[in-house]
């Protein structure tokens, strides 16, 4: 597949939509192994206005789940994996390093490290700019 590509082809790979899809870009794609994506954090985003009012801040959850999203595309991409739904099994080892506020664009990387049969796992980062905003483990299975 090649790369970079947008929400269109990415919608043809995870089964994930607007409101929560929360990738604009895939840049790099490695199937299977690796995957660094783009979400560009927008003041309009509909968890800004209770998170915080006046002070909005990127929830974290968001933020891991955005590397979910990114991880998933790496794993369904995979010809063995297609059509699969790729869900959450664990997460480890989060660490929130920035906080993410609109206007800061995030770049999300994840590495495949370990797959044995369905389950995997991948090491994850977001970053804005040269700053880490996250970094953790996730653990993910396939159906």
């Amino acid at each position: 597949m090649k790369t970079p590509f947008g929400r269109d082809v990415i919608e043809t790979i995870i089964p994930h939509r607007d409101p929560f899809l929360f990738l604009d870009e895939v840049t790099e794609l490695e199937p299977g192994k690796r995957v660094v994506a783009r979400k560009q954090v927008r003041p309009d985003e509909w968890f800004f206005p209770g998170h915080f009012p006046g002070r909005p801040i990127m929830p974290g959850v968001i933020m891991v789940e955005a590397l979910a999203q990114a991880g998933a595309v790496a794993v369904l991409t995979l010809e063995e994996n297609r059509g699969k739904l790729v869900l959450f099994a664990g997460i480890d080892d989060v660490r929130f390093k920035r906080i993410v506020e609109p206007g800061d664009e995030l770049t999300l990387v994840c590495e495949v490290e370990a797959v044995r049969g369905p389950v995997g796992k991948g090491r994850v980062e977001a970053r804005v700019g040269d700053e880490l905003a996250v970094r953790g483990t996730l653990t993910f299975a396939a159906q």
